[in-house]
């Protein structure tokens, strides 16, 4: 843990000087007004913020402690020492944050955390920081998607690492400042405009482009699009808001509500585990002849 944090705390200045050039290149764009938000960006800022005070208990304590157990439970163990075990460690943990992540997207439950990130109108560096706080209960879920890693005998330390080193890969892809790249990296790794797909709203671009340092994944899964028109950033349904409690948990009173008016358990389950929109309307009702 200290050594991710050591490398969190390196990341901090670059991110800063990043951050400046980028608003001063968008000062440039005709279209700044429509691309830049002060209020957004003070938003982002203050979401950032809250999720550090609550980041031990809701992020690392609870969820990480699965990780930890499972290590604890595998018979196998793999050394450090050799190259070939960070290069694995590496595909592993990319493979299982893909599904991971795909999860944030299909499983309501998850969705309600991951919306946060989601919930902007604008993209930029700063879009990093719009993280959610304080969801023990899906980020304990959500990182079960690791236990097979851990199982495998990697070092504990190292699929934190390696995870956490995927996570700062993605912050330069958070930009409209940077086009395509090349043919090559962009057929193999995340980019920006892998990523600006991401985070479109466009029906085409919805459910796309999971992957954290590979693109691969969703190329071999069927979930990769490719950016063809402009992107329409943030939630189908506009939050409509900057303040960062709101849209923190604007969609977990949402589930909350549908649970509550929900007729039968099935419903209930569906509101929790199915995928954000399902609903017990669409649900076939039973036949009376069976």
């Amino acid at each position: 843990m200290d050594i991710t944090m050591t490398m969190l705390l390196w990341t901090a200045p670059a991110f800063v000087v990043l951050s400046i050039v980028e608003w001063l290149d968008e000062r440039q764009d005709p279209q700044y007004a429509q691309k830049f938000s002060a209020r957004d960006y003070a938003g982002n800022w203050a979401t950032y913020a809250l999720n550090a005070v609550f980041k031990f208990a809701g992020q690392y304590l609870l969820p990480f402690s699965t990780i930890v157990i499972a290590s604890s439970l595998t018979p196998l163990r793999l050394s450090p020492r050799h190259w070939w075990v960070w290069v694995a460690c590496l595909i592993a943990t990319d493979f299982c944050y893909y599904w991971a992540h795909r999860a944030d997207h299909r499983v309501r439950l998850l969705w309600t955390a991951h919306s946060v990130h989601h919930s902007s109108r604008f993209f930029n560096l700063s879009t990093n920081l719009r993280l959610p706080w304080f969801h023990p209960v899906s980020y304990t879920l959500r990182s079960l998607a690791w236990v097979p890693v851990a199982l495998l005998g990697f070092p504990v330390w190292m699929i934190f690492v390696l995870n956490t080193a995927g996570l700062l890969f993605q912050i330069p892809c958070h930009t409209e400042r940077i086009g395509t790249l090349w043919p090559a990296w962009e057929f193999m790794f995340n980019t920006p405009s892998h990523h600006r797909v991401h985070h479109g709203s466009n029906m085409s671009y919805i459910d796309k482009n999971y992957g954290g340092v590979f693109i691969v994944w969703d190329r071999l899964f069927g979930t990769y699009a490719a950016e063809v028109e402009p992107v329409r950033y943030g939630l189908i349904h506009d939050v409509g808001s900057q303040n960062p409690v709101k849209f923190n948990y604007l969609e977990t009173v949402a589930m909350l509500r549908d649970v509550a008016h929900a007729k039968t358990w099935r419903a209930r389950f569906g509101y929790v585990f199915g995928p954000p929109g399902w609903s017990e309307k669409a649900v076939p009702a039973p036949s009376l002849t069976t």
